[in-house]
């Protein structure tokens, strides 16, 4: 008690001042990366593979982030760089505006999200560490809700409210359905240009409202004789510590192809929904993805969310494990019949997104909470859970990287157009792995925490 209240002095306004808006920051850039771009880029006329290729590779610094994580205590305070790293996301979100009517825009474009996204992941470091250091353990648990909201709303109105804006103004600029090619690429320029700025204009407000609201925190001690080689040595260490867990080989596949099938679906599902039917896409505007996919979508997710928290402390996780698994990938056939059928009733397409997005919500916690439960623990918990993030957004950047290619080369063999119909089977074979490895993945934790009965660390 004595030590919530030492913390407490720390900060003097109420968290609720800044944590929503803090990690509404948070994740407003990553879902821009991981998304947003993915329909830029097709407007703007950029082939279905560079993009898939490109907007994976960029999110690396969200996989390697654990690495460069605990020299940031070296320099500065954890409030400096959340300041700073949201003021350099929203500049060079202006500068991406400004290079979408450069003749090589997408190269030029490319390299200005890869500093955001190296921004961003530092960002979340920061903001992480800030909320871990200035909230009593308390209050961490009276906010945890706040943080998790934020950041799915953050996913909403980018994915939902600004998809949609662009598909308003695109149409506003003249890019409507019977528009000449270079009519479109010219609203479609503007359109994107006009959310980039926004998304700058948001970022830096963000950042300066950060620099009067969020906690000043404990500067860092001077004389503290922690150097650079220090830090590397226990990095190491605690790398080492990780590879030598029990089952951790068994739990790196499982981690990676748990979400395999994921990897390939994320990028090209936008694609497939804006691509013309003559293509084999389902030929939708912005505006309806914004509603689809980024709105109903999105809060399908944060539904199946919740409900699967109920779900698996009512069995268990050993108990449900399997079925999350299955509710996750199989509702990846609602793509392969959307492509197949190719229907053009709105209701019918919306429900098939929303379906797949409850199931993906619904599954992801098994996931999460395997890591947290069975993979985490020991003397480096919070590193080691990481580390586990990390390897799984690599498992699911790496097949990402590589589904346009995968889809445009399945598009040719089969002479289908645009590749979706023979892709989205190909997705339906990927998930036999995950189904395999998460019925025979081993458990060394029982749900109390103690280790089971000849299990060891």
């Amino acid at each position: 008690m004595k030590e919530d209240k030492q913390i407490h002095t720390a900060h003097q306004r109420s968290p609720i001042t800044w944590v929503p808006t803090a990690y509404f920051a948070m994740g407003l850039p990553f879902v821009v990366l991981n998304m947003v771009t993915v329909l830029m880029f097709k407007g703007l006329g950029v082939e279905d593979k560079l993009i898939t290729f490109w907007t994976s590779l960029i999110l690396l610094p969200w996989t390697l982030k654990p690495l460069w994580s605990p020299f940031l205590e070296l320099f500065k305070t954890k409030k400096f760089f959340v300041v700073a790293t949201q003021l350099i996301t929203g500049i060079t979100f202006g500068l991406v505006a400004f290079s979408l009517n450069l003749p090589h825009f997408f190269s030029i474009a490319i390299a200005l999200l890869a500093v955001i996204a190296f921004s961003g992941a530092t960002h979340d470091i920061a903001c992480d560490g800030v909320y871990m250091s200035e909230l009593t353990p308390s209050e961490q648990a009276k906010y945890i809700g706040w943080q998790g909201a934020f950041y799915n709303i953050a996913k909403i109105v980018a994915t939902g409210g600004l998809v949609y804006l662009a598909g308003y103004a695109i149409e506003r600029y003249g890019g409507i359905g019977n528009a000449d090619q270079a009519t479109m690429l010219t609203a479609n320029q503007k359109a994107w240009m006009l959310i980039m700025a926004i998304l700058c204009a948001t970022m830096v407000l963000l950042g300066i409202y950060h620099i009067f609201m969020l906690p000043k925190g404990k500067q860092r001690d001077t004389n503290e004789k922690r150097t650079a080689g220090d830090v590397m040595k226990e990095l190491v260490a605690v790398l080492a510590d990780f590879f030598r867990k029990s089952h951790i080989v068994y739990y790196l596949c499982f981690i990676i192809l748990y979400r395999f099938a994921e990897g390939f679906v994320m990028k090209i599902v936008p694609l497939f929904l804006k691509a013309d039917r003559a293509t084999g896409g389902l030929g939708l505007s912005e505006k309806e993805i914004g509603l689809y996919y980024g709105a109903y979508g999105a809060a399908a997710f944060v539904l199946g969310s919740l409900l699967a928290g109920y779900y698996i402390s009512s069995r268990g996780l050993k108990k449900t494990l399997f079925t999350l698994c299955c509710i996750f990938n199989l509702p990846f056939v609602v793509y392969a019949l959307l492509s197949i059928f190719q229907p053009e009733s709105g209701w019918i397409i919306c429900s098939g997104i929303v379906f797949e997005y409850f199931g993906y919500g619904f599954g992801f916690v098994g996931l999460t909470l395997f890591m947290m439960q069975q993979v985490a623990p020991g003397k480096h918990q919070m590193a080691h859970y990481a580390f586990a993030s990390g390897i799984m957004n690599l498992g699911v950047m790496l097949p990402g990287m590589l589904s346009g290619w995968v889809c445009e080369t399945l598009g040719e063999w089969f002479n289908k157009p645009g590749g979706y119909e023979p892709f989205f089977i190909f997705v339906l074979i990927a998930t036999i792995p995950a189904f395999l490895i998460t019925y025979f993945v081993p458990f060394k934790y029982a749900p109390d925490g103690s280790l089971l009965k000849g299990e060891k660390e």
